[in-house]
């Protein structure tokens, strides 16, 4: 008896009922599963952090008057362009962004191009000091520096006037209390990104320091010519990384000075922090808030374009 082979039959063979009757298939147990698994994933973050911030927008749009929320567009918003602490914020915000940024990435490269020498014995224990202020309170590290720098009984101003160096104003001076920022951020976060920036360094291949060498290329041309172009990437996480903390920026100037002197260290999360909290003007911090957002956003766009590939 000879078989026969119906292309039809074999086609319709693997195909489910549902779909032949022209129905969509039913989802099975087994098919539901991950979406099981992720379902607690998704409603937490829908309800922590998808409904905050729908409603922070919806708050950015009412004003407060007499306790009775009135929806007021967006006049939150052109506030914005006419409030001069809110441009003293985001003056005082692109001041630590421009100064302290860029000399902690550049000390964090350096260090991690020194972690990854083989001519600096202990490496694993000098990797672990600069790392562990990354894992100290935010508060706690500010409070600690305030006390070192406290213009009357700081160790800093004592070991200054050890040497002939009278007592600096750390944090009661405009400058000075700028400059007493920076310092705590850069000792707080270079490590952390020195490790990011090592963990790159190490999947360099040697080879291309091997063919540098023997180009006649020394330290300075290997790391000009092999190190820096291996490492863009990680340069491009941490400065997108550094941009968007710098931006957001609270627990230190708000510990450290309350955002003075003379609103010398205010920056835009500290005053928005004092609108939504001080003065209970929530409709102004959302929006606030939201210009915030979109600031990052640009800045963001800006950095990848720059130091993204260009292939």
């Amino acid at each position: 008896m000879t078989l026969v082979n119906n292309p039809s039959r074999t086609a319709r063979a693997g195909v489910p009922r549902q779909a032949r009757a022209g129905r969509p298939p039913r989802l099975s147990g087994r098919r539901l599963a991950p979406y099981l698994f992720i379902l607690p994933a998704v409603v937490l973050f829908a309800v922590f952090k998808l409904y905050p911030i729908g409603w922070s927008f919806v708050l950015s749009l009412f004003k407060t008057v007499g306790g009775v929320d009135t929806f007021v567009g967006g006049e939150n918003y052109s506030r914005l362009l006419q409030d001069p602490l809110f441009w003293t914020a985001l003056k005082n915000t692109a001041i630590i962004l421009v100064v302290q940024v860029p000399v902690m990435l550049a000390l964090a490269t350096g260090l991690a191009v020194a972690f990854d020498s083989t001519l600096l014995k202990g490496r694993s224990v000098f990797r672990l000091g600069f790392f562990l202020p990354m894992v100290t309170g935010l508060v706690a590290y500010g409070i600690v520096f305030s006390v070192l720098l406290n213009e009357e009984h700081g160790l800093v101003n004592w070991a200054l006037s050890l040497v002939g160096v009278d007592h600096v104003p750390w944090l009661t001076d405009p400058l000075w209390a700028k400059v007493s920022l920076g310092i705590a951020l850069t000792w707080h976060y270079t490590g952390y990104n020195a490790v990011i920036l090592l963990a790159r360094l190490q999947t360099i291949p040697r080879e291309l320091y091997d063919a540098a060498s023997v180009d006649g290329a020394g330290a300075w041309g290997a790391f000009r010519h092999v190190t820096l172009p291996g490492l863009r990437p990680a340069i491009l996480l941490t400065t997108v990384l550094s941009t968007i903390g710098t931006l957001q920026i609270f627990d230190e100037p708000y510990v450290l000075t309350r955002g003075g002197p003379d609103n010398a260290t205010l920056t835009i999360g500290v005053y928005l922090y004092q609108n939504a909290f001080v003065f209970f003007d929530f409709g102004y911090a959302s929006a606030i808030a939201y210009a915030l957002a979109v600031l990052i956003g640009i800045l963001g766009l800006i950095q990848f374009r720059v130091l993204g590939d260009k292939k």
